[in-house]
């Protein structure tokens, strides 16, 4: 989700260029960089750690004339945010430059044969190697080069590709990682988002799968990778530049949850391949996780429900006692530690206090230390003895929805991968894993479809509830206490999540018919017991609103309003399931005029006790 910029034209690039990355800020970023072809044929370029202001700061000193550009706003994914790490990359001729979005999945191989070959890599990115690449296959045209490089790239990504020798040219790429072109007069831009561009132009191309786009200052030519040519529709764009830093949407939360999708895939990418399961990041620790004998998650708010799910899966999966700790509790009354726990911390920032100090602790006194976070470079990443990235990119609403889905599915593969290592994952097992994995972003997508509307009618005829009661069982309780605190941050109206069998021990006492049951009744081991906790709460006059899988017309039986979302496997459940319950939120907090994207007393990231 880092921001890309590219300009032809007879206009001087760079202040083009600048502009295009500011309105690219929103999205977050680490570090920025832009690259020219000057006017006297030489290849300029400047990156720096940090604002934009910083990389602002070194072009006003010696900034030169250029009819051609890209630039670029990153955040981080392989590697750590530094000069060195910040985009452009340049291959080894210094011709060459490349911006880059996404993950190359293969990039250890495809860097380790450019070693092999003679190749210097300066950077510990993914990006550079496509430099590399680039030049290799080199042999006069840029466009046929970028197309030759990309046959031997997997994974997800958007590129732009500048070459010295060719300064009339500008050729972009996509695979999975948005990318479009915006038409001007006698000019044209590349872009990761219309904000960038829309200033100067309101045609634009939304580039598809596999598009290859190289243009110059007149023209936009579409292939496939393979070279056969491509037509894409001009869209004329009636956003505001405001709405086009939400993608048109009408807050960041809603683009956040519509992002779900692409930041699922961005989680699973490098870490689902073809036959097997594999987190890499996990080799600093592969001995110790070999003699573990317990699990400690350490996590807050939203993320303490995702470690939630994640150590029902430990230890399910593992055999191993697991438990979940609030972070804020846990130095006060710590569990054993010693060198045989592993300490589990998630932060979707990585600065949050209450989880750092914690894993602090842990560390001090000689546990093994996994942190599972969105940050490359903060606090709890040097804290850890490995970290497992999110890859979800920026999230700028404060409350969380993309970061928590990529939580539950992170650790599902952090706690599948830990089983395997220990000799308790079956070939069958993972294979079903695979499987359902690969078919999640597909799945969310469809989540999305089936309930954008319906969520929205029936947040308008539950808006004057009293409260809410949100009950789940299994992984499905996490839900319940997610979907609550969605529907508290955004709206201010009072919920609770309930593991389900508690509702007879006394939370049904708060049940009538102006305070709604919300159940998650997807498709599960417990759901039967989960029925007969429903029907408790319907017989003291409580609507119930379910979620459930889709085709289970069953459930109609039970509740008198249902939000559907497609069948997974039990385990992945809670990403679909919470789906809906975010969509609920977002449009009770509308009907209600609330400050979606920043909610009264909250903070995006915890930095104090």
């Amino acid at each position: 989700m880092c921001g890309i910029v590219g300009y032809i034209g007879p206009r001087d690039a760079a202040p083009i260029l600048m502009d295009g990355l500011s309105r690219l800020e929103y999205r977050g970023y680490d570090s920025a960089g832009i690259a020219l072809v000057t006017n006297n044929g030489e290849m300029f370029v400047e990156k720096k750690a940090g604002k934009l202001s910083n990389l602002r700061t070194a072009l006003n000193e010696s900034t030169p004339l250029a009819a051609v550009g890209l630039a670029h706003t990153r955040w981080a994914t392989h590697g750590r945010p530094n000069d060195l790490n910040a985009h452009p990359q340049i291959d080894c001729t210094g011709e060459i430059t490349v911006i880059h979005n996404g993950i190359i999945e293969n990039f250890r191989e495809l860097r380790q044969g450019l070693a092999e070959r003679g190749h210097t890599l300066r950077s510990e990115t993914d990006t550079e190697a496509i430099a590399h690449l680039v030049e290799e296959t080199y042999e006069g045209d840029i466009g046929d080069a970028v197309r030759r490089a990309l046959e031997r790239v997997h994974g997800a990504y958007a590129i732009a590709v500048l070459h010295k020798r060719e300064p009339g040219r500008l050729v972009g790429a996509r695979m999975n990682v948005p990318l479009i072109v915006g038409l001007g007069n006698g000019e044209n831009f590349i872009a990761s988002d219309v904000a960038a561009v829309l200033c100067h132009t309101d045609r634009v191309q939304f580039l598809e799968e596999g598009d290859v786009v190289d243009i110059d200052a007149d023209t936009v030519h579409i292939t496939s990778v393979e070279g056969n040519d491509r037509m894409r529709p001009v869209h004329t764009i009636d956003w505001s530049v405001e709405a086009a830093e939400k993608g048109g949407y009408s807050h960041f939360m809603l683009k956040e949850m519509h992002e779900q999708p692409h930041a699922l895939r961005s989680s699973i990418t490098g870490r689902v391949l073809d036959d097997r399961i594999d987190l890499p990041e996990l080799a600093p620790l592969r001995d110790h996780l070999e003699k573990v004998e317990r699990v400690e998650f350490v996590a807050c708010g939203s993320a303490n429900y995702a470690s939630a799910v994640g150590s029902y899966l430990f230890q399910s999966w593992t055999g191993l006692p697991t438990r979940n700790n609030i972070g804020s509790e846990f130095r006060y009354s710590p569990p054993p530690l010693d060198e045989h726990t592993l300490v589990i911390a998630v932060s979707q920032s990585g600065e949050t206090a209450d989880t750092i100090a914690p894993t602090r602790l842990a560390r001090s006194i000689g546990s093994p230390v996994i942190a599972v976070t969105n940050a490359v470079g903060s606090a709890i990443t040097r804290e850890a003895d490995a970290v497992v990235f999110l890859q979800a990119g920026p999230e700028i609403a404060v409350v969380a929805t993309k970061t928590f889905v990529t939580q539950v599915t992170t650790l599902v593969l952090l706690a599948a991968a830990v089983a395997k290592l220990r000799g308790r994952l079956s070939a069958e097992r993972e294979r079903e894993l695979i499987t359902a994995l690969r078919r999640l972003p597909d799945d969310a997508a469809r989540a999305l479809e089936l309930t954008v509307g319906p969520s929205q009618e029936l947040a308008r005829r539950y808006v004057n509830s009293r409260g809410f009661m949100f009950v789940g069982r299994g992984v499905g309780f996490p839900v319940a206490l997610e979907g609550a605190l969605k529907l508290k941050e955004v709206s201010y109206v009072h919920a609770e999540g309930q593991a389900a069998g508690e509702l007879k021990h006394g939370p049904i006492s708060l049940l009538d018919a102006e305070v709604p049951l919300v159940a998650i009744m997807t498709r599960s081991s417990l759901k039967e017991k989960l029925i007969s906790n429903v029907m408790e709460g319907r017989a003291r006059d409580a609507r119930v609103l379910a979620v459930a899988t889709e085709g289970d017309e069953a459930v109609r039986d039970y509740a008198d309003d249902v939000l559907w979302v497609p069948d997974t496997l039990e385990e992945l459940s809670p990403v679909l399931a919470v789906i809906p319950l975010q969509l609920f939120a977002y449009h009770t907090a509308v009907a209600r005029g609330t400050d979606v994207d920043q909610p009264r007393n909250l903070a995006k990231s915890v930095t104090v006790e």
